[in-house]
């Protein structure tokens, strides 16, 4: 989390500082990213740096907690537009995140290629959690439960770690395959689509 110092710098000396770090982040994934970089970019003292993040992971998270921030709002708008339908929904967010302007769609690159346990945990806070907290209730009353197959709130909250987890990957296979937008938007179609429909012949 950033230091006081850092929400208290006016707005553009705090919007170039991010934009300097995203510029880095972009650029290259966090273990190989350089504060010499972000600062020179930002055209500030080392020392200052130091005023506004503990380090550069500091300054990392910051931005990726922003970006959840978003897509989770993005998320709820996404799931009321489509009708609470979770499946059409995810299609929807996810061609949004493989359609992201350049910068975006590079630190998500770098993001996704260099997955930990921890961006993983921060990124599922997008459209779902990793518990069952008042943010996923959030999102549960949103879900149009009528047209799924679930039995309670521990059901859906599963199924949404399953539906993360396909999203993830395909995410993934995009960017390491790099491949075109019409193919990876069907792969995914395709697999959200089985997932809606069951595997079982009953």
């Amino acid at each position: 989390m950033p230091k006081i110092t850092f929400f208290n710098l006016p707005e553009d000396k705090r919007e170039n500082l991010v934009h300097a770090a995203k510029k880095e982040f972009a650029r290259v994934p966090l273990y190989q990213a350089s504060i010499s970089n972000i600062i020179k970019d930002a055209k500030i003292p080392r020392g200052s740096f130091y005023q506004y993040f503990d380090d550069k992971e500091d300054a990392f998270f910051y931005l990726l907690n922003s970006h959840v921030s978003a897509y989770k709002m993005y998320f709820l708008e996404t799931l009321q537009k489509n009708n609470g339908d979770i499946f059409d929904a995810m299609i929807d967010f996810y061609t949004a995140i493989i359609t992201e302007e350049r910068e975006n769609l590079q630190f998500l690159r770098n993001l996704f290629l260099n997955m930990t346990h921890r961006i993983e945990n921060v990124m599922a806070r997008s459209f779902g959690e990793n518990d069952l907290n008042e943010n996923f209730r959030k999102i549960s009353n949103l879900i149009n439960k009528e047209r799924l197959n679930m039995q309670d709130e521990q059901e859906l909250f599963h199924m949404m770690q399953i539906i993360s987890s396909v999203t993830f990957h395909n995410i993934v296979k995009k960017f390491a395959g790099e491949l075109p937008f019409d193919e990876a938007v069907h792969n995914y179609s395709t697999e959200i689509y089985l997932l809606k429909k069951g595997f079982a012949s009953i």
